[in-house]
């Protein structure tokens, strides 16, 4: 059976789960997120592949990049990426990836720049399994009235990840938690 190689980083913002299959990242995700088994077994069943600890030039690569972008000398990442996930998913993890840093949209803006102004749940459905965060910034999703919603790596992590990219962050009491 094939491997994917898996290590953890322990970020300013959280521990992370990087995984490299065949020298590509298919895995830069919050150790401790709820949907941590569901994203865990979509990726080995989408590559036919089992998880094994190890080393891989790509696993560094993602860390040290991802060393740069917390230490503020890094706001795009030049990584090779595997997404494992339904084409639709793929389509908004690509949209994702157009929102600049230290911007934000809300579910309504994806949905309508992917042509689909009806698609908000499946947009955030899809938002919500990103296996490769902060690398794809799902973090850059607001709600649409500006408050912070749900974010696997905590709202906590996501208020720092926008305020380390510059965005202005509503104050806590304008926060409706979703959890």
């Amino acid at each position: 059976m094939e491997k994917i190689l898996i290590k953890n980083y322990k970020s300013p913002m959280g521990e992370l789960v990087l995984g490299s299959y065949q020298n590509q990242l298919c895995l830069c995700d919050w150790k401790y997120r709820k949907m941590r088994q569901a994203v865990d077994d979509r990726i080995k069943n989408g590559l036919k592949a089992e998880f094994e600890d190890g080393e891989a030039e790509v696993l560094d690569n993602a860390i040290h990049q991802l060393k740069e972008y917390f230490d503020r000398n890094r706001e795009t990442f030049d990584i090779p990426f595997l997404l494992v996930g339904t084409p639709f998913q793929k389509t908004v993890w690509a949209a994702l990836q157009d929102i600049p840093f230290g911007k934000t949209a809300s579910y309504l803006d994806l949905s309508r720049n992917l042509g689909n102004p009806d698609a908000i749940r499946a947009v955030a459905s899809a938002n919500g399994a990103n296996a490769l965060s902060i690398l794809i910034p799902c973090h850059r999703i607001i709600g649409s009235d500006g408050s912070l919603v749900g974010y696997a790596g905590g709202l906590d992590a996501k208020k720092k990840l926008l305020m380390l990219e510059g965005v202005q962050v509503p104050s806590a009491k304008n926060q409706i938690p979703l959890f």
